[in-house]
This record gives C-alpha cells, structure tokens and sequence, in this order.
C-alpha cells in the first residue's frame, strides 16, 4: 500500500465514521418519535388541589428589553391569582432605558395593588441564573414562575399549573411555546417547526416515558425548595436551564410537561438574532455535556434514563458531525468512483441510502409534530427543504461554538433580541450596544466560502453523472451556507449607519464637554 491509497483509506475512514455518527443521531429522532407515540395518551393530571393556593413568586429576568419590558410587567399582572398570594419581581440588569421603563411601570402596577418588586442590578454576574438567583433572596412564594420579557403569558397560566405541585416530588410545571410572529417570514415558519418539533415530540416522549427532561428557562414554574435541594441557579454555562434540570431529576424531583399550555412568545425575526440564539444554546449544551454526562452516566438512574440523558446532552455535538461530512460528501464520492472498479458503485449508492435514510428522520419528526399540534402532518413537508438548509448553514457557527465550549473558552451570554410591537429594522438599534463592543465576526465570511466549496462540487457533479446522487443535497447545503452568510452580512450593514451616528452623537458630547 503506497502513501496514496493510505491517505485514501484515512479519508475515507473518516468520512464512514462521520456518516455513521450522524445516522445514528438521525436513527434517536425515529426513536422520539416512537417514544412520544407510544405515551402520547398518558396525559398527567394533578394529584389532588390546594385548599389554600400557596404564594407564589413570578420572576422577569430583563436586560435592555426597552420594546417588550412594560408589556411583560403587565401581562404578569393580568395573571388570574389571588393578589395577596402573587409576588412579582422584575430583575432588571439593563444598560440602557429599559431600566426606567420597568421601574416606572413596576410603580405603577404597585399603585394599582400589584406587590412589584423592582430589583436592578449594575453587575450583571452570572448574567440571566445570577439574576434568578439574586431575586431568590427576596421571594416570598413557596413556588418560581419565570417568564422572559417577550412572552406573553395568558392569564389562566397559574391556575392551570399550581395544583400539579400537590405531588410533593414534582418540581417543574413547564407550558408549551408558541410564536407570536410564527408567519412574519419563511425564517419565523422554519423556526416554529424547529420548537415544535422539541415541544411536541421531545418533551412528550421523554417526559411522559419516565426520562428526564429540561426545563426550557421560561414559561414555567419551580418549586422553590427543588432549586434549594438541587444547588441553585448556577452560571458556569450559558444554558443554565437545563444544567438545573438535570441536578434536580437526579436528585428524584419529577418534572410535568403540558403540551396544551401554551406560553406565546417572539422568534428571533432576523438572522443575526436566530444565529446568536443557536450559538448559545448549542454552547451550553456542549459546556452541560461535559458537566453532566458523567454524573447521568455513575448515577443510579434506570439504562433507559442514561440512554436517553446521552443523547440529549450531546444531541449539539451533531452540528460538527454534519459540518465534517457535508464537507466530505462530494470527494468521498468521487473518490469511490475513480478508478470505477466492480463495487465502487454500489458502495456510493449504499453510503447515500443511509444518509437519506437518516435524513428522511427529520421529516418524520417535523411532521409527527404539526400532526400532533396541527392536526396536519403535511403542512412541515412545504418547510423541509429550508430547515434542512438553516441547519447545515448553521454549521459553522454552531462548530465554533462546541469548540469554545470544549476547549473552555468563556463568552458572554449574549440575549436574544426581542422587537415587540415594533419592527426590525427600526428596532435593531436595541442590539446594538451588545454588538458594538465585539469583535468583527468571520463567520458570515467562512459560511459564504462553504457555499461556493457546495456550489463547486455540485458543478462537478452536473459533468460527472457518477456522482449525480448527491447533487440534490449539494443544492440544498449551497443554498443553506449562502442564505445564512448573506442574512448575517445584510443584518452587519444595518448596523453601520447606526454606530456611525453613535460615534458622532459621542464625539459632539465630548467637544461640548471640552467647550
């Protein structure tokens, strides 16, 4: 064997390793599927109702949320609760006016005979759990409800979730999201099936079979004592919601998912919002992978529990997997093909049948989940095409980020932009002063780079009908990589004028000042 057929045989171990990883992951969602399927009828009731409805305490983590702040504060007091038994506490840690928007409008409910308590904070450590925990110094309620600024919760929410806590072993009630901005965009469409599909399918088939599952960070409500016994809201990765979950079900606390309650809030309406929003979450995943995997795994849960805990905490990691294999797929091809010996063809075409078949996973999922939310399966089949092309364009930055978090680099938690009532672009200034002060960002540079590697290969493709299976999915990953690089650019240069405005308000400041 010569340098050349080992370095062939290394590439190609490679890309078999890639492609059985991402197989297997797309094999877990026809297991969800089935899990939901099989425990979709055990609905969970309460076990009994409070005589006396215990306090509770509703808590709205906030920072520069100036578009949604006064909205939340006061849809949180349209919540039907006793108001002797309802604390609400605002936790603000803005740097910009959403500080006096919430102060004024917590006055205000507090005039009207809501108990407000307004807490700002000029550190922001721990960002969104050091809020949550520092607010728990002052709760007053025997239960947490926690909502972020641009949800809209209805006013039943307490009352439907409250008397699930009559088991002592519950410790979370957790609603179901829904859109408000669901059909702005093509964005917003493919965003909702992606959630929906987590809600409906994941949380159903894990919740309802006896696995454990994760707290979404909003639109439920803990029992305070569960947070105690689990250690608290800690800050040590950026998805602080689920690193809390899991410490609470191994420490036996139960969990309750309601699929029928349902929570409206906002999807990021810009690309630059989604992106930032699947940076964290994949980071925290990754950074909970490693924290918590090895405690699932020594703990004394059933094998079904670890299974399960294995898949979810490193369900991230397949971003990387399908980065390393859509970049390999055209030369693995190719070089299967040449020289054309007896079995080279067959070999492609059985690597393509498994990648397809993995592939035609997520169309099970997606639509497993419009039928059960919907009532019409077919409605995500329209969607499929561009989910599948935001997921692979989404690689590079979700890549960046399992690396960060494996090799223990810190960043900041970076909020999701929430516009309101208002539109993007004019509220895309509410961004800004998180974005100013980063660095430039390469990524849009390297995502436009991957589009025409994709564009390339399926151009070889279109002169060498050899390889010509693959050439629909080359489609599908040029466009994904070119629609999130020219997205992410567009939304950079509206922020040009902006920052240059910025500077000049700053610099005419400082001359006054000098005057």
């Amino acid at each position: 064997m010569d340098w050349a057929d080992l370095g062939k045989t290394g590439f190609m171990t490679v890309y078999t390793v890639l492609l059985g990883v991402v197989s297997l992951y797309g094999l877990h969602r026809y297991a969800l599927v089935y899990l939901y399927w099989r425990h979709r009828h055990k609905v969970p009731v309460p076990a009994g109702h409070f005589d006396e409805l215990p306090v509770v305490t509703i808590q709205l983590p906030m920072f520069n949320e100036r578009f949604v702040a006064r909205r939340i504060i006061e849809k949180i007091c349209q919540i039907d609760y006793p108001r002797d038994k309802l604390h609400i506490q605002v936790l603000d840690d803005s740097t910009d006016d959403t500080t006096e928007i919430a102060r004024r409008t917590s006055e205000e409910m507090r005039r009207c005979g809501f108990d407000v308590e307004f807490i700002h904070r000029e550190n922001r450590e721990g960002f969104k759990a050091g809020a949550l925990g520092n607010g728990m110094k002052t709760a007053k309620g025997e239960f947490i409800s926690i909502f972020d600024a641009d949800f809209v919760p209805k006013p039943d929410f307490l009352m439907n979730t409250i008397h699930y806590f009559t088991d002592p072993k519950v410790c979370v009630v957790q609603s179901r999201w829904d859109h408000l901005n669901r059909e702005d965009s093509l964005l917003t469409k493919s965003q909702a099936i992606f959630l929906d599909g987590h809600f409906a399918i994941e949380h159903v088939g894990r919740n309802r079979s006896g696995r454990f599952m994760s707290f979404n960070g909003t639109g439920g409500t803990w029992r305070r004592e569960a947070i105690d016994d689990a250690g608290g809201w800690r800050h040590d990765t950026l998805t602080e919601d689920l690193d809390l979950s899991y410490r609470a079900q191994l420490k036996g606390w139960k969990f309750i998912f309601l699929p029928d309650l349902i929570s409206p809030a906002e999807l990021p309406p810009d690309m630059s919002g989604f992106k930032a929003q699947q940076f964290r979450w994949t980071k925290g995943g990754a950074q909970n992978a490693i924290k918590l995997l090895p405690k699932v795994l020594l703990s004394k849960a059933p094998l079904k529990v670890k299974v399960e805990a294995f898949f979810h905490l490193t369900a991230f990691t397949v971003h990387m997997f399908m980065f390393g294999l859509v970049t390999l797929m055209f030369p693995a091809m190719y070089l299967q093909y040449l020289p054309l010996e007896s079995g080279t063809i067959w070999r492609g075409m059985v690597d393509m049948s498994i990648f397809a078949l993995a592939t035609m996973s997520a169309t099970v999922f997606y639509c497993a989940s419009q039928g059960a939310l919907k009532g019409n399966w077919r409605s995500a089949l329209k969607y499929l095409p561009m989910m599948m092309a935001l997921g692979v364009g989404l690689c590079v930055s979700n890549t960046k980020a399992i690396l960060e978090a494996w090799f223990g680099r810190k960043s900041d938690f970076v909020r999701t932009p929430k516009y309101g009532e208002g539109k993007p672009a004019h509220a895309q200034t509410a961004y800004l002063d998180q974005r100013e002060k980063r660095k430039r960002n390469w990524l849009p540079a390297a995502e436009f780079l991957m589009g025409l590697y994709m564009s390339g290969c399926l151009l070889c493709c279109i002169f060498d009908v050899r390889s010509a299976m693959t050439a629909p999915f080359l489609a599908i990953f040029a466009f994904g990589f070119f629609y999130v690089s020219i997205t992410s650019f567009q939304a950079e240069l509206a922020t040009r004028p902006r920052r240059k405005k910025t500077h000049q308000l700053s610099t005419a400041a400082s001359g006054q000042k000098a005057e």
